[in-house]
C-alpha cells in the first residue's frame, strides 16, 4: 500500500466515525424513558442475541486527551455508591428482558473499569451474568489502565470469565506522557502484561494514540517497535482528536506541541508499515489483528460488524447498555442514559429507566446504514444483492453516493464496477470519508452540522 502526503492531505477532513448510523449527535430528547421501556417490551422476540455494556465512569487521574465521558478522583466511595445505583439499572433491564436470548459478547468500558477494586469486579460481574442468560462461549472483555493495577485486579477479571482485555498503552515516550499527565514506564506495561498473559489471557489488545503531544516520528517508532516487540493480538491506533470546544480539559495540553499534519500523516503511514510489515492485518479504522484472529475471519467471511462497541463479530445482537451515558441499541431504536451522574442516579433511584434522549430511525436510515456497514467491514457493495435485499435500483438510488466517489476512484480508493462498489488497499485508510459519500445527513446545510474529528 503506498500513500502519499498529497492524498492523505486531500482527505483530512471532518466526519463520523459511523459507530453508528444517524450518529449521536442526531439522537434528541423527545425520545425518553417511556419511548425505550416501549421498545423494551416490543423487541424481545425477533430472534436477536445480547450484547451487555456497562459504563465505569470513573478514573484516578485525569488524561488531558480523554474524550471519554468520566470523572477523574480519588474518593472510592463515589464509586461503590455508582455501583449500587448500576445494579438496579442491571436488575429493570434485565426484568424486561426475554430470558431464553442469550448473551453473546459482554464488555465494560469507561473511564476506567479497572478503577473498580477486585472485589468490586467480582461483584458486578457477578451481577450482570447472574441476570442475564449467558452463552458458554460468550466474548467477555474489559478496558484497561496499567496505573494502579494490581496483579489482583488481572485474577479477578479472569475469574469473573473475561477472556479479552484491552490495554490503553498510548505512547510509550516519557516526554509525551508527562504531556498529556498519563505517566506509565515501559516497565509498568511489561509487568502488567506479563500478569495478564500468565493467567491465561489469548486475547489481548493495545490502544496506540496518534498524534499526541511532542510525538515524532523518531519516538514514535521506538514506541511501535517495542510494542509490536510484546506480540499483542490486536492493535487499536487512534487518532488523537483535538476537540475542547467538546472536552474542556484537553486545553491543558499546549497546542504548539501538537505535531503538525505533515507529521500526524507521516505517524499514520510509519504505524501503517510496521504493523504490516509485522504480520498484523489492516481491518480498517484503525484496527490490525493477527491473521488467524476473529475480526480477520469475520471480515473474509462478511459477517464483521461495526457498532458502538467498535468493531465486532456479534452483528444480530441488540445491546442493552448500563451505566452514565452508555448507549443501547435495538434494530430500530438508539437510547442512550443521562450523561450526568447525578441525573442518571436520581432517574434510576426513581425508578426510570434513565434513558436521555435516543432515535428511532427510518428504514431510510436503515438502508443507508447497511451500506456504511458493508463499506466499514466488508470492504465492498454488491449492488444486487443489497439493491434486491432492499428492494432498490442501486444506481439510481446512490447516484448522488456514486457520482461524489468518482474522484475517489480516481485517486485509486474504490473501484466502481459494473456490479459493485469496491475498497481498494489504499482505501482503507480512508473508510470513514468513502463511507460519508452514502450519509444523508451530511447534505445538511453547514449551520446544522454537528463538529467532527478528522477523518485522517
Amino acid at each position: 500500500m503506498k500513500l502519499s502526503a498529497d492524498l492523505l492531505h486531500k482527505y483530512v477532513k471532518a466526519g463520523p466515525r459511523y459507530t453508528s448510523y444517524p450518529t449521536a449527535p442526531y439522537f434528541n430528547e423527545s425520545f425518553g424513558p417511556a419511548q425505550w421501556e416501549q421498545e423494551l417490551r416490543a423487541s424481545q422476540d425477533q430472534g436477536r442475541d445480547i450484547s451487555l455494556y456497562a459504563h465505569i465512569p470513573f478514573c484516578d487521574t485525569l488524561c488531558y486527551y480523554c474524550g471519554c465521558n468520566m470523572i477523574a478522583t480519588k474518593d472510592y466511595s463515589k464509586a461503590t455508591s455508582y455501583l449500587e445505583v448500576l445494579f438496579q439499572d442491571i436488575e429493570r433491564i434485565a426484568a424486561l428482558t426475554n430470558p431464553a436470548r442469550q448473551v453473546r459478547q459482554l464488555h465494560w468500558g469507561g473511564g476506567t473499569p479497572t478503577y473498580l477494586k477486585p472485589d468490586d469486579i467480582r461483584r458486578l460481574a457477578a451481577h450482570m451474568t447472574g441476570k442475564f442468560n449467558m452463552a458458554v462461549d460468550a466474548e467477555i472483555g474489559c478496558e484497561m489502565d496499567p496505573r494502579e493495577l494490581t496483579r489482583d485486579h488481572v485474577r479477578a477479571l479472569r475469574a469473573s470469565g473475561f477472556n479479552r482485555l484491552s490495554l490503553g498503552v498510548q505512547d510509550l515516550d516519557h516526554q509525551v506522557q508527562v504531556a498529556v499527565n498519563r505517566v506509565q514506564p515501559e516497565v509498568l506495561i511489561r509487568e502488567v502484561y506479563g500478569w495478564i498473559r500468565d493467567e491465561g489471557f489469548a486475547s489481548v489488545n493495545f490502544d496506540i494514540m496518534v498524534g499526541l503531544p511532542h510525538q515524532t516520528l523518531s519516538s514514535f517508532e521506538r514506541t511501535l517497535d517495542t510494542v509490536i516487540a510484546m506480540a499483542p493480538d490486536r492493535f487499536a491506533v487512534f487518532n488523537y482528536a483535538h476537540v475542547p470546544w467538546m472536552k474542556k480539559h484537553q486545553k491543558l495540553i499546549v497546542e504548539e506541541t501538537l505535531p503538525q499534519l505533515d507529521v500526524r500523516l507521516e505517524l499514520q503511514k510509519l504505524t501503517l508499515e510496521k504493523l504490516t510489515a509485522a504480520g498484523y492485518v489492516y481491518i480498517g479504522m484503525d484496527h490490525f489483528a493477527r491473521p488467524d484472529d476473529e475480526l480477520v475471519k469475520a471480515q473474509q467471511l462478511k459477517t464483521l460488524y461495526r457498532n458502538f462497541q467498535g468493531y465486532t463479530t456479534h452483528k444480530n445482537c441488540d445491546i442493552l447498555a448500563f451505566g452514565a451515558s452508555a448507549i443501547s441499541q435495538t434494530d430500530d431504536v438508539y437510547a442512550q442514559n443521562s450523561k450526568v451522574l447525578s441525573d442518571y442516579r436520581s432517574m434510576v433511584e426513581a425508578g426510570q429507566l434513565p434513558v436521555e434522549r435516543g432515535l428511532r430511525i427510518s428504514h431510510e436510515d436503515k438502508l443507508r446504514r447497511e451500506a456504511i456497514t458493508s463499506i466499514m467491514c466488508d470492504l465492498e457493495l454488491d449492488k444486487a444483492a443489497f439493491g434486491g435485499q432492499w428492494g432498490i435500483d442501486f444506481d439510481q438510488y446512490f447516484g448522488q453516493a456514486l457520482e461524489d466517489l468518482k474522484a475517489m476512484q480516481d485517486d485509486g480508493l474504490v473501484l466502481l464496477e459494473a456490479d459493485k462498489v469496491r475498497v481498494t488497499e489504499a482505501g482503507r485508510v480512508f473508510l470513514r470519508n468513502i463511507a460519508m459519500a452514502f450519509d444523508s445527513y451530511l447534505a445538511q446545510p453547514a449551520s446544522d452540522k454537528p463538529r467532527y474529528s478528522k477523518t485522517v
